[in-house]
């Protein structure tokens, strides 16, 4: 094999890859060949997380909306139906955060689709 003669730029690459491996413990964050690998597996749990971090924060806005609901007397799935019927178009993401911090707005909301 050639030897490999541009050292700036071999040590540029995997001062990058150390630099990313900062904080991890033992080998992982100072031994190029093992944090080259534990590097790019938490680039490939960053990206999952980014897309489970969507499908986590809709589950939590629907079961504050229906905690907020149930004390109304009514389930979710029915205030949500009702809120469509009606032609309310408002998001989840609001709905949770009037239940949370505007209950008597989200109480009137309700009654209004009662």
């Amino acid at each position: 094999m050639p030897r490999s003669k541009n050292a700036v730029a071999s040590r540029a690459r995997r001062k990058r890859i150390l630099d990313q491996a900062k904080g991890f413990y033992g080998k992982r964050k100072n031994v190029y060949t093992v944090a080259k690998n534990i590097v790019e597996k938490g680039l490939t749990y960053s990206y999952v997380g980014r897309k489970l971090k969507k499908r986590e924060y809709r589950q939590l806005w629907i079961a504050r909306i229906n905690a907020a609901a149930r004390e109304e007397g009514i389930t979710y799935s029915e205030f949500i139906n009702k809120l469509s019927v009606k032609g309310i178009d408002i998001n989840r993401k609001v709905l949770a955060d009037l239940a949370m911090n505007e209950p008597a707005s989200f109480k009137a909301l309700v009654a209004s689709v009662k």
